[in-house]
């Protein structure tokens, strides 16, 4: 008797353990990825800072129009900021440029997408009065190798509340030439 209580005991501790692991049904992440521009040989796109807003600093690109700018200068009567209700185009602001394929391989191009999420951010390829792609806040475009293609940014500040404003860019690019969109 006692060995049939034994097994029983058993049986229900098994099926209490199966029975636990048959009700997780479900596993909800928050989960963040942040990138990097890295050195390495391999790479496809490099990415060089044009305007002094703009600066490369531990491998990453930052764009800052405010007086806390490294490169900031007031004795050249740079300003603090940018104004309310205005729109301000800056032209090469920072290039992109095709370095995967070296050795005189020119005939090897590079697709590069740029995003950004803020609405009152437009960027554009090429420059404004003859651009390659934009302005928009998503643009797609085909960089050749030796030959690097400027990026420019359009902010505009209409009924902006004053204070810092921060976005993000998202690039990506794959080897060959962009696919036009229908």
């Amino acid at each position: 008797m006692n060995k049939l209580f034994g097994l029983a005991f058993l049986m229900i501790g098994m099926l209490l353990a199966v029975g636990a692991g048959a009700n997780f049904r479900y596993y909800a992440a928050d989960r963040s990825a942040s990138f990097q521009v890295v050195s390495d040989d391999n790479e496809l796109i490099d990415l060089t800072a044009l305007q002094p807003y703009v600066t490369y600093d531990a491998g990453k690109l930052y764009v800052d129009i405010s007086q806390y700018n490294p490169n900031y200068n007031q004795s050249r009567g740079w300003g603090t900021g940018m104004s309310p209700n205005t729109t301000y185009v800056f032209e090469e602001m920072f290039e992109v440029s095709n370095e995967l394929w070296e050795n005189n391989q020119t005939d090897y191009p590079i697709c590069v997408k740029i995003k950004t999420d803020h609405d009152n951010v437009l960027i554009f390829a090429g420059n404004y009065t003859n651009t390659i792609a934009g302005p928009d806040d998503n643009i797609e475009f085909t960089v050749e190798h030796g030959n690097p293609i400027p990026i420019g940014m359009i902010f505009d500040n209409t009924n902006a509340t004053l204070n810092m404003d921060q976005f993000q860019m998202s690039f990506e690019a794959h080897a060959g030439a962009c696919v036009p969109q229908e």
